[in-house]
């Protein structure tokens, strides 16, 4: 799974500002022991016979399920089954049914079987029943915003804006809204579906479709099978009016569900995922283990995407126009990630949810492995900060172990140490072991485990049976405990001995971290690596041969250490390391700290001005970023390299960052640029041109913000844009502003400009009769009530301001009695309110 719940701009803001508030935190919690589930009975088989009921938004089902018990003999089978009407079950031999006692209650259903059953000796249950999702009652968490299962989506059709569809929802433990079984992570079974439709659906199952049969009435019965065994979470079903986009891997068929409308773009959103699939497998040394590989998109889904055996659900995001893709892929990580789950997930499971980090990690390691491979080391660096940037924000993380069985609720697990901080450390790994011990070792770990379970346990010891190294030492501070290295550091020059002492100091309270480091040491200009082992304790010297003070030493030289560093270093210095490092984060870390700094220091200047050159275009950016050619100095050194940048760059990202410099001159010889801009297929651009001619020629605005399409638009174009869209009250925009106006308490912690923006956006939203910009407020609001619910002052600040637009409302009501939409909208609120009580 991808956890993506609000926009990366919005975390950020959300993370910072929350730590001003005491913090949440039950990592620490004592007490409890999260055991694995004890497994009493071995699922074999699991067929199911399906047929929806979209008004009551309801499923009658049939289950044949085949079991046998695990070790110790038995006479019950004891199931999962949420929210759901049990109408018969019996025992069924070679189609004949007999009748069998059971119990319902609390979501359980315990069923007596005819007599004791011994290991190996399998039984098939029958089950008649009615799946109402709208019935379950366990709640969604911060990581998977509900926990219904099955989800009917505008399944009445009275929406004209929004597709009808089904779609499922398994991880963590609710398949068993859907169908009866034993819903845990050990358990791994085989599959058949039959689901009846109206014809003018397609349907997605796991595995492959064995035959589609028209039936009376315009319905049609789809037969999916599954003949590999996974675990019950991972099962799949998908229904709609798509477009099927056909593709191919080897002779295995690899599709693209995506609504009508985006049918031409497909390709070019999840048209990388053939190479994928063969980078993976040619990695891993371990060929893609399944029939077949679709993809598919889902309206209102409760996560980011779903590695649902070959299915994978993307929420609507994956969709997007050429506007946003001349840009960048925003979801080229997603398609990896869930595609590598197919290996680490699915074909190996863990074990229990305390053991997530054999799933997660891996996916986010996957991330870095396919950038490294199509784009470069630079652009996989970049991503693996982002995420330690992400793990960091957060400051529960530090206390929270990466295998932990104490966690309060199982989706609690789906987290920043689990996601980002796993990621980091088998990046560490890797770069410890070596590529070809680490690689062998995955593939020693994917195929002693396939089809089965893995644990943290299993992976060291395929780590160590590969390498021959003992690795207690890492995976006891790494995976079973918590925190990480902050590091000081000190340099002490002796000129008649011609030698430098470094000394690296661990300031984290607690204990202490062994690992290798790289160390540049800079003479002339010029690095040399020095790698050093840095062991437990608080202070470690080490003591080089110089020929002279060195100019500059960079700790954590090749950014593969997680850790915080605290520098000192000069503007001169961060020109050195910026001119004279091959890394991507040493470069970027200059560059970064230049940005922050050279309004107070000019000789920062440099630094901005070198960056502008820069072979990396994320480098570039953050360049132009930190400039402001208002002023007479930086003009002069940059401005006529920004200039060739805004139409000259091969990355449309850096022409729109080099334009939204320019545009903050305010001077108009940039209106042709400006007015050239808007003619671009690149969104940013666009959004960046609109911005430049809203600062110097006003009047112009509202003819020219129709001209962007801001559905599914970046988090950063809507931030340029918002306040603009605020400003000219352009209404037709007024939905895409939505989902970040209703953060604005939190955005004026950090961005106070932006905040000012953001609240009379939401005001105006709030004031108007706008269905769809009410929606969409109510919607990023409600998928993050359990992560911003952990902090009792942030979930009280949403409940005024959702109290406050619902007073707004109640006043358009008052003035408009007669809209169709504005009881709608305060339904919406209210229900909104009533999520966070």
């Amino acid at each position: 799974m991808k956890k993506i719940l609000i926009s990366a701009l919005l975390l950020g803001v959300i993370f910072s500002s929350q730590t001003a508030f005491a913090q949440t935190d039950t990592s620490g919690r004592t007490g409890i022991y999260r055991a694995s589930h004890t497994k009493m009975t071995e699922l074999k088989h699991t067929k199911l016979k399906v047929n929806f009921d979209y008004q009551k938004e309801q499923m009658a089902g049939e289950e044949w399920l085949t079991a046998s018990p695990y070790f110790y003999p038995t006479d019950s089978l004891v199931l999962n089954a949420k929210g759901m009407l049990i109408h018969e079950v019996a025992l069924d031999k070679s189609g004949s049914k007999s009748p069998l006692k059971y119990e319902y209650k609390n979501d359980m259903l315990k069923i007596n079987l005819d007599k004791t059953y011994n290991k190996n000796q399998d039984y098939t249950v029958y089950i008649k029943y009615t799946a109402r999702p709208n019935e379950v009652t366990q709640k969604g968490s911060a990581a998977i915003s509900d926990a219904k299962g099955l989800y009917f989506i505008n399944a009445q059709g009275t929406d004209k804006d929004k597709p009808t569809q089904i779609w499922t929802q398994g991880e963590t433990e609710s398949s068993s809204a859907w169908f009866p079984t034993i819903d845990k992570t050990n358990q791994k079974t085989t599959q058949e579906i039959y689901m009846t439709v109206p014809d003018k659906y397609v349907t997605l199952s796991n595995g492959l479709m064995k035959s589609s049969t028209k039936e009376a009435n315009g319905l049609r019965t789809d037969h999916w099978v599954m003949d590999k065994k996974h675990a019950p979470y991972l099962f799949f079903m998908g229904v709609g009016e798509y477009a099927i986009v056909k593709d191919k891997w080897r002779n295995i068929d690899v599709d693209y569900y995506v609504e009508k409308e985006y049918e031409p773009y497909a390709k070019q959103i999840f048209g990388n995922t053939p190479e994928m699939i063969e980078f993976f497998s040619k990695r891993l040394n371990y060929d893609y283990p399944w029939s077949k590989y679709a993809q598919i998109t889902g309206r209102d889904y409760v996560s980011g995407a779903m590695e649902n055996t070959t299915a994978t659900l993307h929420q609507e995001s994956a969709q997007q126009k050429p506007g946003d893709l001349i840009d960048e892929n925003r979801w080229e990580d997603t398609i990896a990630h869930e595609l590598f789950h197919h290996w680490f997930g699915d074909l190996v499971t863990a074990e229990s949810w305390s053991n997530l980090t054999v799933n997660e990690s891996f996916a986010n390691y996957s991330q870095y492995l396919w950038n490294e491979h199509k784009y470069g080391k630079d652009i996989a660096d970049y991503g693996l900060m982002k995420e330690i940037k992400g793990y960091m924000m957060d400051p529960s993380n530090i206390s929270k172990d990466l295998v932990r069985f104490n966690y309060h609720s199982r989706e609690d697990m789906f987290d920043g140490v689990s996601y980002n901080k796993g990621g980091a450390i088998l990046h560490m790994l890797r770069n410890y072991l070596g590529d070809d011990a680490f690689f062998a070792a995955l593939n020693d770990y994917l195929k002693t485990n396939e089809y089965g379970t893995g644990e943290a346990h299993q992976l060291r010891l395929s780590l160590e049976k590969v390498s021959g190294k003992d690795l207690n030492w890492f995976f006891n501070q790494w995976y079973f405990d918590s925190g990480n290295p902050k590091i000081s550091y000190t340099t002490t020059f002796e000129p008649v001995k011609k030698q430098v002492t470094i000394s690296v100091n661990q300031d984290q309270i607690g204990k202490n971290f062994q690992f290798p480091l790289a160390i540049d040491i800079f003479e002339n200009g010029k690095p040399t690596r020095k790698n050093v082992w840095v062991d437990a304790k608080e202070k470690n010297d080490f003591t080089f041969t110089v020929s002279k003070n060195p100019e500059l030493v960079n700790i954590n030289a090749d950014g593969v250490l997680l850790s915080e560093i605290t520098d000192n270093k000069t503007a001169d210095q961060y020109f050195t390391q910026y001119q004279n490092s091959k890394e991507f984060l040493s470069r970027y870390k200059a560059v970064e700290n230049a940005a922050e700094n050279v309004s107070k220091n000019p000789a920062f200047l440099k630094v901005l001005v070198a960056g502008l050159r820069d072979s990396n275009f994320r480098i570039r950016m953050k360049a132009l970023t930190g400039l402001d050619l208002s002023k007479p100095d930086q003009a002069k050194s940059a401005i006529s390299e920004v200039e060739k940048m805004a139409t000259n760059d091969s990355k449309t990202l850096v022409q729109a960052a080099a334009i939204s410099a320019l545009g903050k001159t305010k001077d108009k010889k940039y209106l042709p640029l400006f007015e050239k801009g808007m003619n671009a297929v690149s969104n940013s651009v666009k959004a960046n041109s609109l911005a430049g001619i809203a600062a110097v020629d006003p009047s112009r605005i509202a003819s020219l913000a129709d001209k962007i399409d801001l559905e599914g638009a970046s988090d950063e174009v809507i931030a340029e844009l918002l306040p603009i869209i605020v400003k000219n009250k352009i209404e037709k925009q007024m939905p895409a502003i939505a989902s970040t106006a209703a953060f604005y308490p939190f955005i004026k912690f950090q961005k106070p400009e932006l905040g000012d923006a953001a609240e009379a956006g939401f005001n105006w939203i709030m004031s108007s009769d706008n269905l769809k910009a009410t929606e969409n407020v109510t919607k990023v609001l409600t998928q993050v009530k359990s992560q911003i619910g952990q902090n009792p002052q942030a979930k009280m600040m949403i409940v005024q301001i959702l109290k406050d637009g619902l007073a707004k409302k109640m006043a358009v009501l008052k003035a408009n009695p007669s809209s169709p939409t504005i009881h709608q909208q305060i339904d919406l609120i209210n229900k909104t309110i009533e999520a966070y009580k």
